[in-house]
């Protein structure tokens, strides 16, 4: 087997924005088995549970440090109606999600369920809104509901429901994708619903909303450009109104042939690379919607959320195609590490980040069955090891020298992927070799603080098909990797299709 061999600058003295600890966000939807079988199991359910919710999904999302969970959809969110997930469950009326299968769904896991979960997670609540089928009104009383305290209506209706305080809540989202599912809207016509909805969603006493507009599926520009032409000022020399406070957009990976195409576990060379090409334009993709804001907003007020975001494909076999079930494997994770040294690029415009979908649905952190059992996947590890960029300032990171990149007759790709960060006396850098042929020995310079200790860990497997199961649940498995530092220089050999973190004491 070859070895190529990179070489990295990383000045440990010279900070830029700070990573959001919210751009590794969640998110879960009431689709096939996240939400029921998943998060909650119900009451009477032989599993260990807290008031229904399964707890040992809860203590593994908290050894990751899950910092915030979207919830009701997705495409199910502009069809909740929230009055219906409140009160005694055996009062609450049955719905169809008629986006996921078309089941029927008892509401048992409502308002309050939700939030219990976010407590128990330790996890900051992003409660999306329905504008596709609801109503201002509705929406304006569920704000309410939650984060009012006194006497009001809702307030009434809160504590006759058990809840005597309110809730902090500090996501909201406008809807979701209203160009598809949400509506299918123009986005002037739009831009038009996000400002009135904004407008009366409101800061009940020290709660502040920070409002999400749902904006562009991949580089759909033109829909990011209506959005900020609704809150701008351009020429007047104001700051934009403060009407919502970041744009959404979505984006998911895939190997060339489309979402939900291929099977998750069986691929070519070529696919996996094709994977990677697709996964790496997100780069292109938020530098030009960051262009377009920027336009309008040089100062940087208004954030971009990119709050769906994963590989997606065939849903596995002998399961509800509509369900998303899809295994999880070695190129899912190093998606998701080049995703995360991507966002960490753009921290300054891109304040959150949502992987879809938490448990048992596309790019899943956990997979459950109904026995008890439960894996961890590839990427929820590369999450767990990349935990010491949460709210850490960005590190330039300069590569001087990279193998050939790998060219199929599209976009080229490199092979190496980092980023670093710091925070308090330490520093963490992300780093990935893609290539599936060659070990590379990646030499970082280290500049600007001295490094007084330092521990390494990767993550990698046989083949970058390879995947955890109730059998096998280690199969792809963080370990330790040796490191060296001398001088300065810090030498590392990484794997072929490799995952590595590698953590610094600084003095």
């Amino acid at each position: 087997m070859s070895t190529s061999n990179a070489r990295a600058v990383v000045d440990l003295d010279v900070t830029g924005a700070t990573i959001s600890r919210h751009l590794y966000g969640h998110f879960a939807e009431h689709l096939g088995r996240c939400i029921y079988g998943g998060f909650y199991v119900g009451e009477d359910s032989p599993l260990p549970n807290e008031g229904g919710i399964r707890l040992d999904v809860v203590e593994a999302l908290r050894a990751m440090n899950i910092p915030n969970l979207r919830w009701p959809g997705g495409c199910f969110a502009d069809e909740y109606h929230w009055r219906d997930g409140i009160g005694p469950k055996d009062q609450r009326p049955r719905m169809v999600n008629t986006h996921w299968g078309n089941v029927e769904e008892n509401n048992h896991f409502g308002t309050h369920e939700f939030m219990a979960l976010c407590e128990l997670l330790g996890a900051d609540p992003y409660v999306n809104g329905n504008i596709g089928s609801g109503t201002v009104q509705e929406m304006s009383e569920w704000v309410e509901y939650l984060t009012r305290d006194g006497d009001s209506p809702m307030v009434a209706l809160r504590k006759a429901n058990g809840r005597d305080e309110p809730w902090k809540v500090p996501f909201w989202g406008l809807g979701n994708e209203a160009w598809g599912c949400g509506g299918n809207m123009r986005p002037e016509a739009y831009a038009d619903e996000a400002r009135r909805y904004a407008t009366f969603c409101r800061d009940h006493g020290d709660n502040k909303l920070y409002r999400i507009a749902a904006g562009a599926s991949d580089d759909n520009l033109a829909w990011t450009e209506a959005l900020m032409k609704a809150v701008s000022c351009l020429g007047c020399g104001r700051e934009p109104r403060n009407i919502f406070q970041a744009i959404s957009f979505h984006y998911y990976s895939h190997d060339g042939d489309g979402i939900h195409k291929n099977p998750a576990t069986e691929f070519s060379d070529e696919q996996y690379y094709n994977t990677m090409v697709k996964a790496a334009d997100i780069d292109r993709v938020i530098a030009g919607h960051s262009a377009v804001m920027d336009a309008y907003d040089p100062r940087r007020k208004v954030g971009l959320v990119c709050d769906e975001w994963g590989t997606w494909w065939q849903a596995e076999p002998g399961t509800n195609p509509r369900f998303l079930f899809q295994q999880n494997t070695l190129r899912d994770a190093l998606v998701a590490g080049v995703h995360f040294d991507i966002f960490h690029k753009h921290a300054a415009r891109l304040r959150m980040a949502n992987i879809a979908q938490t448990v048992n649905v596309l790019q899943s952190m956990i997979l459950t069955d109904e026995t008890g059992g439960l894996v961890l996947t590839p990427t929820y590890h590369v999450f767990e090891m990349n935990k010491g960029h949460h709210d850490a300032l960005q590190l330039p990171v300069h590569l001087i020298e990279k193998p050939d990149a790998y060219d199929g007759g599209g976009d080229p790709l490199d092979l190496v992927s980092i980023s670093a960060s710091t925070k308090d006396a330490a520093a963490l850098i992300s780093v990935s070799n893609l290539a599936l042929d060659a070990d590379t020995t990646v030499t970082i310079d280290l500049r600007g603080r001295a490094v007084t200790g330092h521990r390494a860990r990767v993550l990698t497997a046989e083949k970058p098909q390879s995947h955890n199961t109730t059998e096998t649940p280690n199969a792809v498995a963080p370990t330790s990797l040796d490191a060296t530092l001398e001088g300065g220089l810090l030498t590392v050999t990484l794997p072929r299709h490799s995952f590595c973190t590698i953590q610094l004491d600084l003095a």
